[in-house]
């Protein structure tokens, strides 16, 4: 990383999560912004939930402060403590980024699915007419879901372990994009073209559960997972040794920085 000083002048912004231990996005950020000129750094910060309201008053009055990444478990519910939401934002129903405006409010977005749109067309797939499974109805669920729908796949099953809000999310994507054949089923694999995890399975410090059978991977998938640490999870290395193709979630972190630059006025 960018080792220059950090000084009055320099651009903060926050990334909420809890726990923070495993967070690794916050340098990918700034070594970004500063790649782009900025004086800036992105500094983890640990929020609990009960804290997150005092949280977002507080982030209002920091005047040095461009604002806040958001990321588990605060996407969902930090959406309704903000002024305003972007359209995007409103349509998917979590955030994970927000800016705070010259007069102290706060408007929220969410580029999480555009950035793995992003990440992946980058990478050389195309999403085009795919059957997938995405297993995660939570706040990067919801994002995915939606652009997944915008990017043309041709059928969306969702899993998730509570199922009324797998259903609900299905209901909401298919309410959007009314001619996408949108399930909820259970985590099973088989016969899809590309499977994603969107939950913390995976994550260092979240035990030894997986997001779904790894016996029901195949060599002819593309098998994505929003975990960026580790780099390489268990469900990435299990694609792997079935000669699946892969998708890193530091590929959907690349993906999503330019747009939050955008978004962020920077």
């Amino acid at each position: 990383m960018d080792a220059r000083r950090i000084t009055g002048q320099t651009k903060i912004m926050l990334l909420m999560a809890d726990p923070v231990a495993h967070v690794v996005g916050s340098e990918a950020i700034t070594a970004f912004m500063r790649s782009h000129g900025h004086d800036f750094i992105c500094v983890p910060t640990h929020v609990g939930s009960d804290d997150l309201p005092a949280m977002i008053d507080m982030l209002r009055k920091l005047r040095n402060c461009v604002g806040s990444g958001v990321t588990i478990p605060h996407k969902i519910p930090v959406a309704a403590l903000l002024d305003d939401l972007t359209p995007r934002a409103r349509g998917i129903g979590s955030v994970n980024y927000i800016r705070r405006n010259a007069d102290g409010t706060l408007t929220g977005d969410n580029v999480d699915g555009s950035g793995f749109v992003r990440g992946a067309t980058e990478a050389g797939v195309n999403l085009e007419g795919l059957r997938v499974l995405l297993v995660g109805a939570g706040g990067a669920g919801r994002s995915l879901a939606f652009a997944l729908a915008e990017a043309g796949i041709r059928e969306l099953v969702i899993a998730n372990r509570d199922r009324e809000k797998a259903l609900k999310l299905a209901a909401a994507v298919v309410n959007v994009h009314q001619d996408l054949w949108v399930q909820v089923a259970d985590a099973d694999a088989t016969g899809f073209d590309m499977v994603i995890n969107a939950t913390s399975l995976g994550m260092v410090g979240k035990g030894e559960e997986n997001p779904i059978d790894f016996e029901t991977l195949s060599p002819d998938m593309i098998v994505a997972d929003v975990v960026m640490s580790p780099e390489k999870t268990r469900l990435l290395e299990a694609a792997e040794q079935n000669g699946c193709r892969l998708i890193f979630g530091r590929q959907m972190m690349d993906g999503q920085l330019a747009l939050l630059r955008e978004f962020m006025g920077l």
